[in-house]
């Protein structure tokens, strides 16, 4: 069945009146005779052939505008800026030209406007590469801190309505950034400015836009019983009036409207079904005095029963934004549920006028309809600000140019993104803002297109470019108070973190310069300095020579590394054995290769064998026998590509009682601090030799290769025991 969403979707000519405060603002522009008929003539040689990004023409979009303001009370000449603001973009110098013909200000608030209009269209498309969430709050701040009045906003508020009914007339898709704005920032604005049906068709258009399906199934079961419930609600609300003043007790009964967003919001927010939700049949009493409403209150409990946990006393314990009302839920004869609020004419008109703040009733009551709070600093700003401001006052420009957010501004790049400062922050502080690399290069700023010294204190709203260099350095002065050139906390420690590395950069040097001269002195310029940091425990040369630059490493540690006071044999030193021609006596030293009278032998890197291991050799070209550890992987890949050059061999009499061979032990630890002093103390302490260190950390976890010196392999199984036992290592073995 097809449904007319728009039948759901409140109309602005059919609501009931709309709050003072409305009247007021609309109405703060000065008087001008013909001022309407003037402007659109003024604008319709501009606009009558100009279409907006949403393909409406420019001067029906106005039209419909002015329509909308004219709806919510606005003045003739409210309605004239409406025309203005969109002939400001045709105008070479805008503000001048309608400043002459209408006014300075008409020309300030055309200015402005259209100034809000470039910020959200830039907003929009920065939102497909920037965090959404904090690019859409920063907007929301920026509708009421960058305004200078609240007749910006309703401007703003009234186009994007209209947008949005475009859109749904002509069936033209809407894009899901504009429809989440629209929901997200436009539809609470109006809200917090009391503009209830501009709020509520607002965001019934966009949840069409956003949800359709969703939409078109709730319009649907609306639909299907609305006849029966809209003469059952008459009835009900003649029942109630009548009986009520049988009582003597003046009271003028209300239906209120149900509209398709508030009612998924419900659903989804308590997990509800569309048939559990309880208001959908709503009324409100307003009566003339305090004792009335708890008269009208007994009598409703009487006729029908009350469901106890859905009342709620605002009139005896208000909110804490003073909104008072009695509100409870009945079921009638027949067990439906009706929602019923009472109040006197004094509440009435306080909470229809904005000051009770009802976006923060509505929106994120004790009850958190669908997850949305009013905890956060902004909307507690929002919320004081609402209940202590003279809004009147205000408005009509008795405090002009008062912004709202003291604390902080908004100012906008050239590309018109929203960077968020404190007060009293300068082009500096905007440049690190920006980036820190910004920051550092600056060397001029442009306010509004105008040159102004780096010291300048920016104001909300204006245009920031910043002149940099390519390469350059930020200035000591920039951390000097008195001279004013930053305030932000996070910019004087980037300035710092620039300083500090510049004094660290100048320690590596010195450092560098020392091991270097050192390495000259012992002849070893050829040395890899990564490899020396390496096996001196550090992870970058660069970390041995800011320690040694700044004293806290000897040099003569890297002296002991280069002259050991023993030398030590190497992976790939070569052994000439003899084989004696009987069984009767092994030979004296090295390795045993049978069968062959004299024959040159290595033993292999990749496993680096030590006696007592099982060893096997392999014959090479040209380097004789590589002796391998029977395990080893490469060994057995050998074998079986060439068996025939597989040869037995066998451990003899070490020819020097010190012999030692060089094995690989790896180490898994969890990293810390003096994790390599610790182990390396272990191998001290067994008189094991280290001779190589290789370490990497990653992820907090230390891998660690240690080359040590062994006689015998089965010794080294007891210190691997011990290294084991080292806090924090979780695994100690030979590689």
């Amino acid at each position: 069945m097809k449904t007319n969403p728009s039948a759901h979707a409140p109309v602005l000519a059919q609501s009931e009146p709309l709050p003072q405060l409305i009247a007021a603002t609309a109405n703060a522009l000065p008087d001008q005779a013909d001022a309407l008929a003037r402007a659109r003539a003024f604008a319709e040689p501009l606009l009558a052939c100009e279409t907006l990004d949403s393909g409406e023409n420019t001067l029906v979009h106005a039209d419909a505008v002015a329509s909308i303001l004219k709806g919510i009370g606005g003045s003739e000449a409210m309605q004239a800026a409406s025309y203005l603001v969109y002939a400001c973009v045709h105008l070479n110098k805008p503000e001048e030209v309608i400043a002459k013909a209408f006014g300075d200000s008409f020309a300030a608030l055309a200015v402005e406007t259209t100034k809000l209009m470039r910020v959200q269209r830039q907003a929009l498309a920065a939102e497909q590469v920037d965090d959404p969430a904090v690019q859409t709050e920063n907007v929301r701040k920026m509708l009421l801190a960058f305004s200078r009045d609240l007749r910006v906003v309703m401007l703003r508020l009234a186009s994007r309505l209209q947008t949005l009914r475009f859109h749904a007339a002509s069936k033209r898709p809407v894009s899901p950034s504009l429809a989440r704005e629209s929901l997200q920032v436009f539809a609470p604005l109006a809200n917090r400015l009391g503009i209830w049906q501009m709020k509520w068709e607002l965001e019934d258009l966009s949840f069409r836009f956003l949800e359709p399906d969703t939409y078109k199934e709730v319009a649907r079961l609306l639909d299907e019983k609305r006849g029966e419930r809209e003469v059952y609600m008459q009835q009900l609300r003649q029942r109630l009036e009548s009986e009520l003043r049988s009582r003597s007790i003046s009271a003028t009964v209300q239906g209120r409207p149900k509209h398709i967003y508030s009612i998924v919001k419900k659903m989804r927010g308590k997990s509800l079904n569309f048939d559990q939700v309880l208001d959908l049949r709503a009324l409100r009493v307003v009566v003339p005095t305090v004792k009335d409403c708890y008269a009208a209150l007994s009598w409703v409990h009487e006729q029908f029963t009350p469901i106890v946990e859905e009342f709620d006393d605002y009139i005896a314990k208000p909110k804490p934004n003073g909104y008072q009302s009695l509100h409870t839920i009945v079921r009638d004869e027949q067990g439906r549920p009706v929602e019923i609020q009472i109040r006197t004419q004094a509440m009435h008109d306080h909470a229809e006028h904005g000051v009770a703040a009802h976006w923060a009733y509505k929106e994120a009551g004790s009850k958190g309809y669908a997850g949305v709070s009013a905890a956060g600093e902004y909307d507690a700003k929002i919320a004081v600000l609402r209940q202590l401001l003279a809004w009147e006052r205000d408005l009509a420009g008795a405090v002009p140019n008062r912004g709202l957010f003291e604390d902080r501004i908004y100012v906008l790049t050239p590309d018109a993104a929203v960077i968020e400062l404190s007060q009293g922050s300068t082009p500096v502080d905007f440049a690190y803002a920006v980036h820190t690399s910004v920051g550092h290069r600056c060397r001029g700023a442009r306010v509004d297109g105008a040159m102004v010294p780096l010291n300048t204190a920016l104001q909300n709203g204006q245009t920031v470019e910043i002149t940099t260099v390519k390469e350059g350095r930020p200035s000591r002065d920039w951390l000097n108070a008195e001279l004013g050139y930053l305030t932000s906390n996070r910019a004087k420690a980037k300035v710092r973190a620039w300083f500090n590395a510049q004094a660290t950069h100048e320690t590596v040097a010195r450092g560098r310069e020392a091991v270097e001269k050192l390495l000259q002195r012992e002849g070893k310029t050829a040395m890899k300095l990564d490899d020396l940091a390496t096996q001196l425990g550090f992870k970058s040369a660069d970390a041995l020579f800011e320690v040694v630059g700044k004293d806290e490493f000897s040099l003569r540690n890297i002296e002991n590394l280069l002259r050991p006071p023993e030398p030590a044999l190497q992976p790939d030193d070569y052994l000439l054995l003899k084989k004696t021609r009987t069984n009767e006596s092994a030979p004296k030293g090295g390795v045993l290769v049978v069968g062959i009278d004299s024959l040159m032998t290595q033993l292999a890197k990749c496993c680096k064998p030590a006696p007592p291991d099982l060893i096997r050799g392999f014959v090479t070209r040209g380097k004789g026998v590589s002796v391998h550890r029977a395990d080893c992987s490469n060994f057995r890949e050998m074998a079986a590509r060439s068996a025939e050059r597989v040869i037995d061999v066998e451990w003899g009499t070490p020819k020097a009682a010190a012999a030692v061979y060089p094995v690989d032990v790896a180490v898994e630890a969890a990293d810390r601090q003096g994790l390599l002093r610790d182990i390396s103390e272990v191998f001290a302490r067994e008189k094991t030799n280290v001779i190589g260190v290789q370490t990497q950390s990653v992820k907090g976890t230390a891998w660690m290769t240690f080359t040590v010196e062994v006689a015998d392999s089965g010794r080294l199984n007891k210190v691997l025991g011990i290294v084991a036992t080292v806090p924090g290592v979780r695994s100690a073995r030979r590689r």
